[in-house]
C-alpha cells in the first residue's frame, strides 16, 4: 500500500497512518517514552515512507517535555478566545503539543488552582488571553518556571505580548468609506475606558479631519439603535455613513436606520468592527467589518510558545498584527480583489 500523501505531511498524519496517537507518534520520532519497539519502529518507517519532516525547534521541545500547552482566559464566553485558540490549535498540531484550555473568570483564587494545575501538568509554556488588550489577568505569571506569551490581553512590559492593530483596522474602514465618496462619516463606539475605543477613534479622526463625531456607549445592539435615534433628532445634516465599534453596535443601527425607512447602503453605508460572523453574516444587508484576525494572533502566540519552550531567544514588547477590512454589502462599492 502506497500510503505517500501529496504536499506537507503533518505529525497527524503520521499519528493516522500508523494508527497511534499524536503523543505517540511524538515520542516514538523523538525516541522517548515508553512504547514497544515494534510501534516506535513502525512510526518511524511510516514517517520515512511518508517524507515526514520534524521541525528541529519542535523535537529539542517535544523531547524532553508533557506536548501540551496551557490556554488561561477570562474571556468565559469565549468571543476572542475560541478563535484564538483555533489559530493556537492549529500552530501546535503538526508538532504534536495538544492545549490545554482553563477559564478562570475574574477570580484570583480560581486563577491560582488552574495555573497551579497546569504546573502540574508539566505544561511547556502557557499562553494567557483575556477579553480586552488594556486589563491584566487576576493572576501574576511572571516568575513561573516556564514561558508565558500573552495574546489579546496585557502583559508585563518584559513579556511577549501580541494583540491586534485596532488603529490601522480602523484607518482601513474610514478610508475606505471615504473613498465610496461618503462626506460625513460617524463614529458610533464603544466605552471610552477601553484602549482599543480610543485608538479605532483617534484613527478615525485622523482620516476624517476635524469635523469628525465620535458617540460612546455600550456595547450592544441598543446602543446602535439608540445613537441613530440621536443623530437623526440633531438638528443638521444627517450622516452618509456610521463605522461603528463592533458588529452588535452596527447591527443596531442598521436596524434603526431601516425603521426609518433609510436604505442600507444606498442611504448610509454602515462599516462593524470585529467580524463576529454571527452577528455579521445575518445583519440584512451582510455587515461589512473589520477582522481582528484573532486566529492569525492564536498562530503567532502558538508559534513565538514553541521557540520560547525550545529556548530560543523571542524580543519581548508588544507585537501589533494587522486587521483586514472584509467587504460585503452594508457599505456599497465593490470588494478589492
Amino acid at each position: 500500500m502506497n500510503i505517500l500523501k501529496p504536499g506537507r505531511i503533518r505529525i497527524y498524519d503520521v499519528a493516522n497512518a500508523a494508527g497511534v496517537s499524536i503523543a505517540t507518534a511524538s515520542k516514538a520520532l523523538n525516541d522517548t517514552g515508553r512504547m514497544t519497539e515494534e510501534t516506535r519502529e513502525r512510526v518511524k518507517r511510516v514517517a520515512t515512507e511518508m517524507g515526514f519532516r520534524p521541525n528541529a525547534m519542535a523535537r529539542a521541545l517535544l523531547s524532553n517535555r508533557s506536548f501540551t500547552v496551557g490556554l488561561l482566559t477570562n474571556d468565559t464566553y469565549g468571543r476572542f478566545t475560541l478563535p484564538l485558540m483555533a489559530g493556537v490549535s492549529e500552530a501546535l498540531v503538526d508538532q504534536g503539543v495538544s492545549v490545554f484550555l482553563c477559564t478562570i473568570e475574574d477570580d484570583p483564587a480560581l486563577a491560582k488552582v488552574h495555573v497551579d494545575a497546569m504546573l502540574d501538568k508539566q505544561v511547556d509554556g502557557i499562553i494567557a488571553s483575556g477579553k480586552r488588550i488594556d486589563r491584566r489577568l487576576p493572576v501574576d505569571l511572571s516568575n513561573l518556571p516556564i514561558p508565558v506569551v500573552y495574546a489579546f490581553t496585557s502583559g508585563p512590559e518584559d513579556a511577549v505580548t501580541l494583540v491586534s492593530d485596532d488603529a490601522q483596522g480602523s484607518r482601513e474602514a474610514v478610508r475606505w468609506l471615504v473613498g465610496l465618496g461618503r462626506k460625513r462619516v460617524v463614529h458610533v463606539t464603544g466605552p471610552e475606558s477601553f484602549v482599543s475605543v480610543a485608538e479605532r477613534a483617534n484613527a478615525y479622526r485622523e482620516v476624517v479631519g476635524v469635523g469628525g463625531q465620535v458617540l460612546h456607549g455600550p456595547w450592544s445592539e441598543a446602543w446602535g439603535h439608540e445613537a441613530v435615534g440621536k443623530l437623526w433628532s440633531t438638528p443638521g445634516e444627517t450622516p452618509d455613513a456610521i463605522f461603528c465599534g463592533n458588529d452588535q453596535i452596527a447591527r443596531g443601527a442598521v436596524d434603526a436606520l431601516r425603521e426609518r425607512g433609510l436604505r442600507v447602503p444606498e442611504d448610509v453605508s454602515v462599516v462593524g468592527f470585529d467580524n463576529w460572523e454571527i452577528v455579521a453574516a445575518a445583519t440584512r444587508p451582510p455587515l461589512t467589518t473589520v477582522d481582528m484576525n484573532l486566529k492569525q494572533l492564536g498562530r503567532e502566540a502558538g508559534r513565538l510558545i514553541l521557540a520560547l519552550a525550545g529556548g530560543q531567544a523571542v524580543e519581548p514588547g508588544i507585537r501589533k498584527l494587522p486587521c483586514q477590512l472584509v467587504v460585503r454589502q452594508s457599505c456599497g462599492g465593490i470588494p478589492p480583489g
